[in-house]
């Protein structure tokens, strides 16, 4: 059968107006029919649970179900979505007959992280690069005086640490395995600690692991209530090669170590301190001027107008610049800033929440610079309302997300109505490239009407990337998601209940960031 035989029957199936028209066409055409690659590249769009219920249709079914190329990514966190092994005899038997050469990604609870399961992944799993070791439910370890085998090859290595467990035991066994490591993820526990601690221990030492890991790239310490200066000193002493540091949530980090870090860490383009402790004397006193930073985070810390002012104006210049809450980020430094070509590369921009920003300095920023922007979180600031939006989006020509909106609460409270159609008309017609888009404003705020339905067929039509349309709960939230439902587009619509839209996306090492 050559290409046009293959155009013609696929001709006659899509103009065939019943089942019994399909049988005539091809009489004897099942799926067991189609060919083996093209039932596993079906296959490969399943989850591992559905997997495993597909595996029980046939013999067949299960040998493609179980062919280790579907198994190259795999997640034992339950509380992950991923697959709950009870046992870990059960481990070692699919390591041995499902996973192999082909396993590349692995995540693995505590309970399962044992030397037998370890040796058994560094045997026989050649080319695993990426490991998540999950500690932080763990009330205690399993006895690793017996492990001498662990992955070599590793890319990426999370670790999720625990609140009182020590792990120096573990590490000292695997320290020489580490070699290898680009990207080092240590996740703290900040989420489930209470805001009053007693007592907090030092759980992993992060001077032995510098030690081994000269060749990190990346390095992603979030939440950690220990980490403070002194350790990001020990890291950049032998990691030079450092160009992402990410300390989110790390409250003892003041800016001491910064000035070694900038000054060792020549190749460092992405600094993300998003709510750490980073006090104005000790940023100031950084030879920013040198670095090459571009990618700057400082959402949630409490410099002052003067600080800011200092070290952004020394800063070579950004493409990705988050200042939320930074409540003494004024009109004059972003005027600066302007003026000194600072945001002549900007492509992604958080204000959110800047109380000393005004309507006015903000429309002259976007006039400027919005045409190359693909992400703006411009959220939190009643004073932005519908005219606002309406005389701007028509600049943000490029925006790929896009944050606008006061949540709802009383002392942000907007009097007066939003028209929401105008604002979602504007988006339709301007914005083509638009992925995210979240509107904060509650329903007592905005006002819509019956023929609102159109405004949303247009944006839905209009912009053919959307992925997120994210609004707060209520009448306008029900009838927009029916409109996207009816149009079998069932996950776009989406509540501010229970999903946030950021711009981290927008940052170049994005996807090596991710964990969890």
């Amino acid at each position: 059968m050559d290409i046009f035989d293959v155009a013609q029957d696929a001709t006659q199936i899509a103009t065939a107006t019943n089942k019994s028209d399909y049988w005539y066409i091809y009489p004897s055409l099942t799926i067991h029919k189609l060919p083996d690659k093209l039932l596993l590249h079906i296959f490969s769009f399943l989850k591992h649970q559905e997997l495993g219920k597909v595996a029980r249709v046939c013999k067949k079914w299960r040998l493609l179900a179980y062919d280790p190329r579907l198994w190259k990514s795999v997640s034992l966190r339950p509380e992950y979505g991923g697959l709950h092994v009870h046992y870990v005899d059960a481990l070692l038997t699919l390591i041995g007959i499902r996973f192999g050469a082909t396993m590349k990604y692995i995540e693995l609870p505590c309970e399962l992280i044992t030397s037998p399961v370890l040796h058994d992944l560094a045997n026989k799993c050649p080319n695993l690069a990426y490991m998540t070791l999950d500690f932080a439910n763990a009330m205690q370890l399993h006895d690793f005086n017996d492990l001498n085998a662990f992955p070599c090859n590793l890319r990426s290595l999370c670790i999720c640490l625990s609140e009182v467990i020590f792990l120096e035991g573990f590490m000292r066994r695997i320290y020489s395995c580490l070699s290898s490591l680009e990207v080092l993820h240590l996740i703290g526990t900040f989420e489930m600690s209470m805001e009053a601690e007693e007592d907090i221990y030092e759980v992993i030492n992060i001077g032995k692991i510098k030690a081994h890991t000269p060749n990190l790239r990346i390095v992603n310490m979030y939440g950690i209530t220990f980490i403070d200066d002194s350790h990001i000193e020990l890291l950049t002493s032998n990691c030079i090669h450092i160009e992402t540091l990410a300390l989110n949530f790390c409250l003892r980090v003041k800016g001491s170590s910064f000035k070694s870090l900038v000054q060792r860490c020549k190749k460092l383009k992405t600094l993300l301190l998003q709510h750490t402790g980073v006090e104005d004397h000790h940023m100031m006193a950084v030879p920013w001027e040198t670095s090459i930073i571009s990618e700057l985070d400082l959402t949630s810390t409490e410099l002052s107008t003067e600080c800011l002012e200092n070290i952004l104006l020394r800063m070579p210049g950004f493409t990705f610049l988050a200042l939320g809450y930074c409540e003494f980020f004024s009109d004059r430094i972003l005027d600066h800033l302007s003026q000194k070509g600072k945001f002549n590369n900007l492509k992604a921009l958080d204000i959110s929440h800047t109380h000393a920003l005004s309507e006015n300095a903000i429309y002259q920023f976007l006039q400027s610079h919005g045409h190359h922007l693909t992400g703006l979180m411009c959220c939190g600031k009643p004073k932005l309302t519908e005219n606002f939006w309406l005389n701007v989006i028509g600049f943000l020509t490029s925006i790929r997300i896009c944050v606008l909106g006061t949540a709802n609460g009383w002392f942000l409270r907007i009097q007066s109505k939003v028209h929401i159609d105008q604002v979602i008309e504007g988006f339709a017609q301007n914005c083509s490239r638009l992925e995210r888009l979240e509107i904060q404003w509650d329903p007592d705020t905005i006002r819509f009407s019956d023929k609102s339905n159109k405004f949303v067929d247009h944006i839905r039509l209009r912009c053919p990337h959307l992925k997120s349309l994210t609004l707060s709960d209520g009448e306008y939230y029900e009838m927009v998601k029916s409109n996207f439902e009816r149009a079998d587009r069932l996950k776009v619509v989406r509540t501010t209940t229970n999903y946030c839209t950021s711009i981290v996306s927008l940052l170049n090492c994005y996807k090596d960031l991710l964990f969890n």
